[in-house]
């Protein structure tokens, strides 16, 4: 588990990406900036795209010893030999995720702000559970997990816990108390420097 006081980065790639550029720039930014783990969060449903992406990746993140997880996709996870996958659907999957990569994968699950959804993955065995977005919007059921969900969960589950979505300078700082890990994906790869912009966010924790 992280120093709460210190919480670790979780680098989540964009839905969609030119490979060969954004390659370049993931190797940038994590030459650049110390990263806990790798979510490849495709939103295609090209098998072919996601094989290619799961293979350029892997290369990319296990030359650094970060570890890469697939964000749904359980069998990709196994046949492209990365550490693990990310569910988006709160505890229903993880006993079946479990199963299927075995003991040592990282099986994490993405809950909403549902502390109910995150305390059930935690007892189907999730070695994380993620909650966000951090500020409310229109998107999804408009629903924030609020940093009274994070300071609780920190306090009284030892599963680690996720903050992600919407993650502004102001929100790292007043989560990283509270939080195991910063997932940060979108808030950067919009930049011109996505390292430099990785940077500018960290030094707020």
């Amino acid at each position: 588990m992280a120093d709460a006081e210190h919480p670790q980065i979780y680098l989540i790639t964009p839905p969609e990406f030119a490979l060969s550029g954004f390659t370049q720039s993931l190797a940038r930014v994590l030459d650049t900036v110390e990263v806990a783990c790798l979510r490849l969060a495709l939103s295609t449903a090209n098998e072919d795209d996601v094989l290619r992406a799961g293979d350029a990746l892997r290369e990319v993140a296990h030359a650094r010893d970060v570890p890469l997880v697939i964000e749904r996709h359980v069998q990709m996870a196994e046949r492209l030999g990365l550490d693990g996958v990310h569910l988006t659907d709160g505890a229903r999957s993880v006993r079946e995720a479990r199963k299927a990569l075995g003991a040592d994968a990282i099986v994490g699950s993405f809950c909403g702000a549902s502390r109910h959804d995150g305390m059930g993955a935690g007892e189907a065995g999730a070695d994380y559970v993620a909650f966000g977005p951090v500020e409310a919007g229109a998107l999804g059921d408009g629903r924030a997990a609020e940093h009274e969900l994070f300071a609780w969960w920190s306090e009284m589950i030892e599963v680690p816990v996720v903050a992600e979505g919407g993650l502004t300078p102001d929100a790292v700082a007043a989560l990283s108390p509270v939080a195991d890990f910063l997932g940060i994906g979108q808030e950067i790869w919009g930049a011109d420097d996505p390292a430099q912009a990785l940077q500018s966010l960290v030094a707020r924790i």
